[in-house]
């Protein structure tokens, strides 16, 4: 297919294939950013959380040591809340403390999300309208002398590329919106996990050691393929 035949398609459909162009590279861009971020979210909070099971008890040492090397991760946030209620709050304030921060967290965490689900319904509408102006030009055909109907066929034919392209393109994006919605919640996951853990272990009542030895080494990946 070739660079004039494309130009020809997009016209043929008046720039309705352009507009589809752009959505494929909003979504690709959205995709390809949200998908780096999040898996290095992922990765490096399961490290936040084998550090923090190691510890039978967390006190402000154990908590600052951990804050450090969350760096910018949302388990930073989670971390931080802890360290300025140790001691001044119960463990259901504690608790009602860190769930707050999690909900505040949240948002960010599938932010332009919004633009993928926009353009897996967008995308085939759009593919949709560009066939029927497409369909409007081949049929005109019929209304001029001197044109075989066999014409049409092929006007047709050019007419469902934009909808062939537009169903491509919501496949892609829906595919990368399941994708990414499950690194979010394998992301809450772990802040909720961090949470039950920063509680364990500031309630006064140690972890005992085999409990601890099993959730350090024995605790699940919280990887996607």
């Amino acid at each position: 297919m070739s660079f004039s035949y494309v130009v020809y398609l997009a016209n043929y459909s008046d720039g309705v294939l352009y507009v589809l162009a752009l959505l494929l590279l909003a979504a690709l861009a959205v995709i390809i950013d949200r998908f780096w971020s999040l898996r290095s979210t992922i990765l490096h909070g399961q490290s936040v959380i084998r550090s923090t099971a190691a510890f039978s008890a967390l006190r402000h040492g154990e908590l600052s040591s951990l804050l450090a090397s969350a760096g910018s991760l949302p388990e930073a946030a989670l971390l931080d809340a802890a360290i300025r209620h140790l001691g001044t709050s119960g463990t259901d304030a504690m608790t009602n403390r860190l769930d707050e921060t999690i909900m505040l967290i949240a948002p960010s965490l599938d932010r332009r999300l919004w633009i993928l689900d926009t353009v897996t319904t967008l995308a085939p509408l759009l593919g949709l309208f560009g066939t029927i102006i497409g369909m409007f030009h081949a049929f005109n055909v019929l209304a001029q002398p001197g044109h075989a109907p066999a014409e049409v066929t092929g006007g047709v034919a050019d007419a469902l590329v934009a909808t062939a392209f537009g169903l491509f393109i919501a496949m892609l994006g829906l595919a990368g919106f399941n994708a990414l919605s499950n690194q979010v919640r394998l992301v809450v996951h772990q802040l909720d996990t961090l949470k039950m853990m920063i509680v364990n272990r500031t309630d006064g009542s140690p972890v005992a050691a085999a409990h601890r030895a099993v959730a350090a080494q024995g605790a699940p990946e919280l990887v996607t393929a």
